[in-house]
């Protein structure tokens, strides 16, 4: 006979169980099709420092929602400057800027310790590290101890924590489920397991609430772990903070809704998956756009493959800079629109500008209108391939 514990009766919800075979077949489509997403983001090539900006901002955004669902008020700016080093704030908000630097760090240490195989797996020990780096240096009270399990009883609003006499216990099982429990054994489906073990294991934790504070931020960098060990892309293993954060009113009402209804955890995962699943849509778009980018400034150098004149060069150049813009610059301005152009079009007339313009328009390479000029990125259309629009028969 199992030994009685206090939670079974305080929280009964608390049951370390998830029945698969109530998943109905939009979730399961919900699931291949985040990881399938998750491959098209993994595997696409990105120039170095395309990859690097997209690092700095997901991580940006990923640390920022993550405190920011715990107050913090610094803006997306504010935390992109503090992943690069450039942001003094004034002592009154410095505590704002450790919160954010303290999430930083650890989403810098999970990957190294993933690859290093020190976090092959979620232990009881691994959660306390965690809870120490999110609370490293911040004020705290008196029976708050970063890394240590609480031995008082907590809550968030009207939600009490588990009793702090079981919570060593309660998270010694939830290592054990998520570590021995695949959740789906087949190995083509590693990020779909991946994906559920760390959806449920946030939940866990959040009712657990295992510590004095900084739970909510221990338990997001809990299921960025697991998103990491399941081979989902870093950048995409911010994105499920992004929507807690961004949702944050339906967030809190789902993590209550999964407790009153004893336990259920399938509406929760399906509240993530939704936000998961916009999320790599807005990636995936970023992508695309960098790639076509970089394709069209490729196809301009090979159009001029065979023009080495001065002129030749100035055309290009103006191509290039004007790349960069995205609405149409008028004529007038188009010698100003960077350093380099200024410096092609120094001593020529307008009447130069404009010629250049028109051999551009005849080489397919910008357009004009009334607004100004702009580059026929459009062109990069051609390189997709072809979609056949069918009509849908509505005759009765």
């Amino acid at each position: 006979m199992s030994e009685f514990r206090k939670y079974q009766q305080t929280h009964p919800w608390i049951n370390f169980r998830l029945d698969l075979r109530r998943i109905d077949y939009t979730l399961w489509f919900h699931l291949g099709e985040v990881q399938a997403k998750c491959e098209q983001v993994a595997g696409v090539p990105l120039l170095p420092e395309v990859a690097e900006h997209l690092h700095q901002v997901y991580l940006a955004k990923g640390a920022l929602a993550t405190t920011a669902i715990e107050g913090n008020t610094l803006t997306e700016e504010d935390a992109l400057g503090l992943v690069r080093g450039e942001l003094k704030l004034p002592p009154s908000k410095e505590y704002l800027g450790q919160e954010i630097r303290n999430i930083v760090r650890a989403c810098n240490h999970i990957p190294e310790g993933i690859l290093s195989g020190e976090f092959a797996e979620l232990t009881v020990d691994r959660i306390m590290e965690l809870n120490a780096l999110v609370l490293r240096d911040l004020p705290l009270k008196d029976e708050v101890s970063p890394g240590i399990i609480r031995e008082h009883d907590v809550g968030v609003g009207r939600y009490r924590g588990a009793p702090y006499q079981d919570c060593e216990y309660l998270l010694k099982r939830l290592c054990s489920w998520i570590s021995i429990n695949s959740f789906l054994p087949n190995e083509e489906l590693r990020v779909v397991s991946g994906v559920l073990k760390a959806i449920v294991a946030h939940l866990y934790l959040a009712w657990i609430h295992p510590f004095g504070d900084g739970n909510g931020r221990t338990a997001r960098l809990v299921e960025f772990q697991l998103l990491l060990l399941s081979g989902v892309p870093t950048a995409a293993a911010h994105l499920l903070s992004n929507h807690y954060n961004m949702t944050r009113t339906e967030y809190y009402r789902q993590l209550d809704l999964a407790s009153k209804s004893g336990g259920d955890v399938l509406p929760f995962i399906q509240y993530a998956l939704q936000g998961l699943r916009d999320g790599l849509d807005e990636q995936l778009q970023t992508i695309r756009a960098q790639q076509f980018h970089v394709f069209w400034i490729n196809h301009v150098h090979n159009s001029f493959r065979q023009k080495v004149s001065a002129t030749d060069l100035r055309r290009r150049q103006l191509v290039v800079d004007l790349s960069e813009k995205t609405e149409p610059v008028p004529i007038v301005q188009l010698r100003y629109i960077s350093p380099r152009t200024a410096e092609a079009y120094a001593g020529k007339t307008d009447n130069t500008v404009r010629r250049d313009v028109n051999v551009l328009e005849k080489m397919d390479l910008v357009r004009r209108s009334d607004e100004g000029v702009k580059v026929n990125i459009e062109l990069m259309a051609a390189f997709l391939s072809p979609v056949i629009a069918v009509e849908e028969n509505n005759d009765s």
